[in-house]
């Protein structure tokens, strides 16, 4: 939910998309400036991948594993099941290959050397401060990542047609999914060790960014053989250049501008400085243009230029949208239902953008929910951020407890992914719209403790309207006696 601000200026240059005002600038991009950006792709990544295609090939020309030294094999899910496949299909590593052969392999080389040659714009110190942001304020960094990053997200008409045709976001994986997506996010804030050259998160840009290019490689290659599949002069090549650039942004940008401020969460001016520093760094792992994210400055116009050219829902957003919800509804550990999770989507996106994804509208009871939810996270991260020992102590402590949860936890992944090509593109796969196979909560969740925030946070203020109201009392009284 937006703030309204009475003190804005409006002018003819004040635009609004989407309950998002601001200043037009002559900086901001326009449909001119993005559409090459739609055919430009990351030439080099793609360049590599076929080299290591053609080095430790994938069988069926379409997984990427093959059973050779540089595979892992896959973790087994119980005891039956591994004595049925005592042999599991093992996954390649793209990043074992590609390090391995860097030496004795001139694309592979260039590639590698690129990636470990640290910019020079990169500070190590600030890149620490930038992922100490992230944990400051976990919760609803997390929150926004999940509502308005990836479900806004999905108002992106052009992008989600690329995602429907991995078969990613159905609702049997669109939660695993995220969570792979979240895994890369808290590798590359692990530590600065984590993604500094040789690195856990330094590994994961690059295998995710070689997944990028086996996406894109083989829905170009569907699309030739049939151009209906997909539409490339419509929607441009896949996972290219501004789609790479958005993806970056919603990470930072559209946290620290829109998800942050609608929980009641400001940031101040060095964390967000330091904040975009660190994504801009992760985008050039990833091979993602990184002018765009030189200043905190030009990276806020790109996300409100992109929120005003890109975001336009289509049939497919909404499939996706209601897919995603779908997925989370009554899940563990938070147990929220669907009414909950709508109204979240629709705190943090606004009811104009939601209406066009086609969520529900929950009632007045979850929006007071979510109201709490907020007070909840404005009273922790404003406490702990003003006390630099709790602060530590809150950083070191949500490190620990989102790895175990999300990752290592029975509710989560289980193990870490190496980002291989699961989610792969075909000629008969798209993403539908299902429903879910669950009904009801089986366990209280996150709503009770919003309820209980909201409540704690509507007594706080009881007690101080009526604490205020005997001080200032007292006060008037002694004024007039003293007068008398």
């Amino acid at each position: 939910m937006a703030w309204p601000n009475p003190f804005r200026a409006h002018d003819e240059n004040t635009q609004t998309c989407w309950g998002y005002t601001f200043q037009l600038t002559p900086q901001h991009l326009t449909p001119e400036k993005t559409h090459p950006m739609k055919f430009s792709y990351d030439v080099l990544g793609e360049q590599a991948l076929d080299r290591l295609n053609e080095i430790s090939p994938p069988p069926r020309s379409a997984l990427p594993r093959n059973s050779n030294k540089y595979a892992e094999a896959r973790p087994a899910s119980g005891g039956a099941k591994q004595a049925d496949n005592p042999d599991p299909t093992p996954r390649r590593d793209l990043y074992t290959l590609l390090r391995d052969h860097a030496p004795h392999d001139e694309t592979l080389g260039k590639l590698w050397r690129e990636v470990n040659t640290v910019p020079t714009w990169v500070d190590w110190e600030q890149i620490a401060r930038g992922q100490d942001v992230f944990y400051r304020y976990g919760g609803p960094a997390l929150t926004g990542l999940c509502f308005q990053s990836l479900l806004g997200g999905m108002g992106a008409n052009r992008v989600v047609e690329t995602l429907a045709r991995t078969g990613g976001f159905s609702t049997k994986v669109a939660r695993h999914r995220l969570f792979e997506t979240t895994q890369h996010i808290l590798q590359c804030t692990r530590s600065l060790q984590s993604i500094q050259p040789g690195g856990d998160g330094f590994a994961s840009s690059i295998r995710v960014r070689l997944l990028h290019a086996a996406v894109r490689q083989r829905i170009v290659k569907l699309a030739k053989q049939r151009p209906e599949y997909y539409d490339t002069e419509k929607w441009g090549i896949p996972i290219n250049d501004l789609d790479c650039i958005a993806t970056i942004g919603t990470f930072s940008a559209t946290l620290v501008w829109l998800a942050f401020p609608r929980q009641g969460i400001w940031l101040r001016q060095q964390e967000i400085v330091d904040y975009i520093a660190l994504f801009r760094y992760i985008g050039y792992l990833t091979g993602t243009p990184t002018d765009y994210f030189e200043t905190p400055e030009k990276a806020r116009t790109v996300m409100e230029s992109l929120l005003m050219y890109e975001i336009d829902p289509s049939e497919t957003s909404k499939t996706l949208a209601a897919n995603v919800i779908r997925s989370l509804e009554a899940q563990p550990p938070q147990y929220a239902s669907r009414a909950m999770l709508e109204a979240n989507s629709r705190w943090l996106n606004g009811n104009e953008l939601c209406d066009a994804l086609g969520l529900g509208r929950p009632g007045f009871y979850y929006w007071a929910l979510v109201a709490g939810q907020c007070l909840f996270f404005m009273a922790i991260c404003y406490t702990y951020r003003s006390i630099p020992y709790l602060d530590r102590r809150k950083i070191a402590a949500l490190r620990k407890i989102f790895w175990a949860v999300i990752v290592d936890g029975k509710y989560g992944l289980q193990h870490e992914t190496t980002f291989d090509f699961k989610y792969i593109p075909d000629m008969h796969k798209t993403t539908h719209r299902e429903e879910p196979d669950r009904s009801g909560l089986t366990q209280p969740g996150i709503e009770r403790r919003n309820l209980q925030a909201l409540l704690l946070g509507c007594g706080f203020l009881s007690v101080s309207a009526v604490v205020g109201y005997r001080i200032v009392s007292g006060l008037a009284k002694h004024f007039v006696y003293s007068l008398v």
